[in-house]
């Protein structure tokens, strides 16, 4: 052992391995006191703007009281639209390229596709639904934030759902097709039960994503001072009313936008720990 120790290319290798951690330690304490400093203010600023009132008014003229309530409505309207369209064509289109995309010129183009959408930056996805849908419309809706939101989740929904079934051991399917059941009984009943948990909780960052998108609810959506829960116009929602209000020069603006981001915030946190504490059990066999 102590030739070892007196080995030089060991004791460069320690040096180097030890060199590494203390830098990684330091990056990753780095990152969480950045963390930890936004997250403080966030906590301390949105605390302090949360009220009765943010939940019961609606946007107020600069000056008076009022709240988020028809930003939240909107909000809860096209998120809660855009998951069930993005969900079903998102885990069909990943349970088909799991399945049947092996060596298929098409699932590869719709992987290639997916990982451009899913790399492309949301302002992008606001331009083309403002082009193709807003402008020969002539006038901004909650189904164009819907269309955008929307092609903005699927990408996440089914490259998470293409992944996670992709880790289904060979031998589960192998037992499955062995018993008789046709292919569509064992993907949709075996593989997809078997990652249910990973799948529900690409949806549920699909759903993160796209809570808080402001750049295409800007060309799509827009905005509205006064409550309205119809689709077919421009319809307030609290990404679009945080960036206003934060960038205006109003203190009550500026408390209400901060009380909408810790509104956003905690309503993610709390997504995430319902994916890991309800949805993370395992399958009953």
């Amino acid at each position: 052992m102590k030739g070892v120790v007196k080995n030089p290319v060991y004791r460069r290798r320690l040096l180097a391995h030890r060199i590494g951690i203390v830098l990684s330690v330091c990056a990753m304490a780095i990152g969480l006191a950045f963390l930890a400093w936004i997250l403080s203010t966030l906590l301390i600023n949105g605390f302090g703007a949360l009220s009765g009132s943010m939940f019961t008014l609606d946007t107020p003229a600069p000056g008076s009281v009022g709240g988020l309530r028809n930003a939240i409505v909107g909000s809860l309207l096209m998120v809660g639209l855009s998951t069930l369209i993005s969900t079903p064509v998102g885990i069909l289109a990943g349970i088909y390229l799991a399945e049947y995309g092996e060596g298929n010129k098409f699932a590869q183009v719709t992987r290639f596709v997916t990982d451009i959408m899913l790399s492309a930056p949301s302002i992008v996805i606001g331009l083309f639904v403002y082009a193709i849908y807003v402008a020969n419309v002539n006038h901004f809706s909650g189904w164009a934030g819907t269309i955008a939101l929307s092609l903005i989740a699927v990408p996440v929904v089914v490259r998470s759902t293409d992944n996670m079934l992709r880790l289904v051991p060979n031998s589960l399917l192998e037992a499955a097709f062995a018993l008789g059941a046709p292919r569509w009984k064992v993907a949709m009943l075996v593989r997809l039960r078997a990652v249910k948990a990973g799948v529900v909780t690409g949806v549920l960052l699909a759903l993160a994503r796209i809570s808080g998108e402001t750049a295409p609810l800007l060309f799509t959506a827009l905005n509205n001072q006064f409550y309205s829960n119809d689709m077919n116009a421009p319809i307030a929602n609290l990404p679009v009313v945080i960036y206003t209000y934060a960038m205006s020069p109003y203190d009550d603006w500026r408390s209400l936008a901060w009380g909408g981001a810790l509104l956003v915030t905690f309503t993610v946190l709390f997504l995430n720990i319902l994916s890991r504490t309800v949805f993370s059990q395992k399958t009953p066999r």
